[in-house]
């Protein structure tokens, strides 16, 4: 399964406008309610929990908020760029600037994983990296996402 098999271009935000983390995540939760079909709140909540246990701000600039969900029928994976940067309080105390929200169903542990891994490789490659926070549009973020995805 390829990343864009799941990732769809109206999941993309290609300017978040909040700077700090419950406000990202709000934004993203946003986006990815209709995908999820659940409410926007009941995601926030299971992402403020995920994130209570400790920050998904990995550094680098980057950020994977993911949380599983006991009714998700399907994984939703949604983009954000803040092209100020946010305080997600990030392992190396930088702002954030690529977010990568996934969300997966509670009963899918090995899928949760192979997800995230695939989703950190891609954001591991700093050229890759530059190309996202430099594209102008949604249609130019995910072709970038396509060029560099990988089936796991």
């Amino acid at each position: 399964m390829k990343i864009t098999d799941i990732l769809k271009k109206d999941m993309i935000l290609n300017d978040l406008q909040a700077q700090e983390k419950q406000g990202i995540l709000q934004e993203l939760a946003i986006v990815a309610a209709p995908a999820a079909g659940l409410p926007a709140d009941e995601i926030l909540n299971v992402l403020m929990d995920r994130e209570r246990i400790g920050s998904t701000g990995l550094g680098g600039g980057i950020g994977i908020p993911h949380g599983k969900i006991k009714d998700l029928q399907n994984p939703v994976i949604c983009l954000g760029l803040s092209r100020q940067g946010a305080d997600f309080e990030s392992m190396d105390g930088l702002p954030t600037h690529i977010f990568i929200l996934l969300l997966t169903p509670d009963n899918s542990a090995g899928l949760n994983l192979k997800l995230l891994a695939q989703i950190s490789r891609m954001l591991k490659n700093d050229p890759f990296k530059e190309i996202l926070l430099n594209a102008a549009s949604r249609d130019e973020i995910y072709a970038a996402i396509e060029q560099e995805d990988e089936e796991f």
